[in-house]
C-alpha cells in the first residue's frame, strides 16, 4: 500500500513539474500534434510518434517535453525509493491516461496505438 501511495505522489509530481517543463511553443506544437493523431502518450510516461515522419520542429518539441518528464521521474523516484521507470508508469496510469481527450492516441507496453 505504501508503494502505491509513493507512486501516486510521483504521478502528482508529474502534473506540477510537467506544466512548468512543457511551456510555450513546444507544448502548443505537441498538443496540436496529439489532436491530429501524430503524437500519442505511452504507458512509460513519455510521448511517442504515432506516425513515422514528423517534422523536425515537432521532433524537437517531443524531445524537449520528454526530457522534462524524464527529469521529473528521476526526481520522484529518488524521493520515493522507486525506479524512474516505475514513476513514469505511475504518471501514465494516475494522471496522463485520465486526461486523454477523445481522438488522442495512447499505447500500452509495446502494443499498437489505440485511439481514445
Amino acid at each position: 500500500m505504501r508503494r502505491r501511495n509513493l507512486l501516486m505522489a510521483a504521478a502528482g509530481a508529474f502534473l506540477l513539474a510537467g506544466a512548468a517543463a512543457a511551456q510555450g511553443a513546444a507544448k502548443a506544437l505537441v498538443d496540436q500534434a496529439k489532436a491530429q493523431g501524430v503524437v500519442g502518450e505511452q504507458s512509460d510516461g513519455f510521448l511517442g510518434f504515432v506516425t513515422s515522419s514528423p517534422d523536425p520542429a515537432l521532433r524537437a518539441a517531443v524531445a524537449e517535453i520528454n526530457a522534462g518528464r524524464a527529469q521529473v521521474y528521476r526526481e520522484a523516484a529518488a524521493r520515493n525509493g522507486v525506479t524512474a521507470e516505475a514513476a513514469g508508469a505511475a504518471a501514465f496510469q494516475q494522471v496522463v491516461q485520465s486526461r486523454l481527450k477523445p481522438g488522442e492516441y495512447y499505447r500500452v507496453g509495446s502494443g499498437a496505438w489505440t485511439r481514445k
